[in-house]
């Protein structure tokens, strides 16, 4: 999947060049008159057009130039780099690319740059707190900013209507942020202000925008914008393939993780009786096939199936009244739990008709029995997602080179198992 970015000065196309390849994209830049490299691993290219001061007449020609560029590459996403204190010719800029791309096509701009200190709220775009008119970008010697309110800003610059999305929406959830575009959609903006103050604000805003269909939506921002739309787009459009979540950790920190995971991905988790597991008797082998019969209907629904024996309000186990029961020990029940989860695991991999994108796992215990019931002799690993989180590859065994993050049942906050599996679907979505 290709994504082209329309940069008005090369600083800005190689800041969001970086982002996209933070984001697993292979990209580059390239100035105005020059043409995308022959390269075959290339999917990411920023033409710096070079135009922020340049006459209306240039102003256009350098971006229309570049948006055909992009459309004759097969760019499936084209954006627009914008200055993070919105100087420039930027509605012209945006009513360029575009009438290029398309009479559907429809602008999304969040102004935003967190990490930089730009945040967006009300419409007006604040520098460390500071209405950005109020900063030194106000003494511009060429095109000095006089205004805060970035639909004002776009409008006297642009012919299409603005349209403004608050906090309120964008603080909701995805599907209300979806209709709140729409929704201006069908009034006829062809260009959407969206107010953002955090990176997951903006991430938000990405994932709704991934859900609209049969319009083509351009990202205009200063960076983060366009390389969090460019993944979700990715992962929305390429073959329906699935991450699959074995939790077998029962730490409150772990509950709160998945919570937060089930909230983000609207996943229904497969939860599995570690009573009915914690045993030498059939009851194990019958929890087995239930799990996998249930897991096996479930990821039809869920692109990130969750397998986990932690279901809220249930009590610990107490493993040494069984062992005495049963004449075992301890440990070796312990053990029954998560060969149980590894198995159902396993048997989901191999049964069922979607490709598997990735697999997290919490817990070094899920992690070994995982590896011994497939069979691996080891993990290749590559990257850390984030402190003693490790992404790598499985070595041999019945899935070699199978995608998996794992992770300590106490490590990290809430957003951990999420940020692991955002991390395995743009890992993987983007070497596609």
């Amino acid at each position: 999947m290709k994504v082209g970015v329309v940069a008005d000065d090369l600083t800005g196309a190689n800041a969001t060049g970086v982002r996209l390849s933070k984001q697993g994209f292979t990209s580059a830049t390239v100035v105005f008159n020059d043409n995308i490299p022959d390269m075959e691993e290339l999917n990411a290219v920023c033409i710096d057009t070079d135009s922020r001061y340049a006459s209306d007449h240039i102003v256009v020609n350098r971006v229309k130039n570049a948006t055909r560029k992009f459309r004759d590459w097969g760019a499936k996403v084209i954006c627009k780099r914008i200055d993070s204190t919105v100087r420039g010719k930027i509605g012209l800029e945006i009513d360029t690319v575009l009438e290029e791309v398309g009479e559907t096509s429809v602008a999304i701009v969040v102004a935003s740059f967190p990490d930089s200190g730009r945040v967006c709220s009300g419409g007006y775009l604040l520098v460390e707190g500071i209405p950005v008119q109020e900063t030194d970008v106000a003494k511009d010697p060429v095109m000095p900013i006089t205004k805060s309110y970035v639909p004002s800003i776009i409008e006297e610059q642009s012919k299409f209507e603005v349209g403004h999305i608050g906090l309120d929406k964008v603080l909701s959830d995805m599907k209300k942020m979806k209709v709140a575009i729409e929704e201006q959609i069908n009034q006829g903006k062809r260009i959407i202000v969206v107010d953002a103050v955090t990176d997951e604000d903006i991430e938000e805003i990405a994932e709704a925008m991934a859900l609209i269909q049969n319009i083509s939506l351009v990202p205009v921002d200063p960076g983060p914008l366009t390389a969090a739309y460019s993944k979700a787009f990715t992962h929305q459009r390429t073959e329906q393939s699935k991450v699959i979540v074995t939790v077998g950790s029962v730490t409150s920190l772990s509950g709160h993780q998945l919570r937060y995971l089930k909230d983000k991905t609207n996943s229904t988790p497969v939860y599995v009786s570690a009573e009915k597991l914690a045993t030498m008797k059939d009851s194990w082998e019958e929890e087995v096939d239930r799990a996998i019969n249930v897991a096996l209907e479930r990821i039809k629904e869920d692109d990130v199936l969750i397998i986990t024996t932690h279901k809220e309000g249930n009590g610990l186990i107490d493993f040494k009244t069984i062992a005495a029961r049963e004449n075992t020990t301890q440990d070796a029940l312990a053990k029954r739990i998560t060969d149980g989860l590894a198995k159902i695991t396993r048997l989901l991999i191999e049964q069922t008709d979607y490709p598997i994108q990735g697999c997290f796992t919490s817990g070094g215990d899920v992690t070994a029995s995982l590896c011994a019931l497939s069979m691996a002799s080891g993990i290749k690993l590559e990257d850390e997602v984030l402190p003693l989180a490790a992404y790598g590859t499985l070595i041999g065994g019945h899935f070699p080179g199978l995608p998996i993050v794992t992770k300590g049942g106490m490590v990290g906050d809430k957003k951990s198992i999420y940020a692991s599996v955002k991390y395995l679907k743009t890992k993987r979505s983007a070497a596609r």
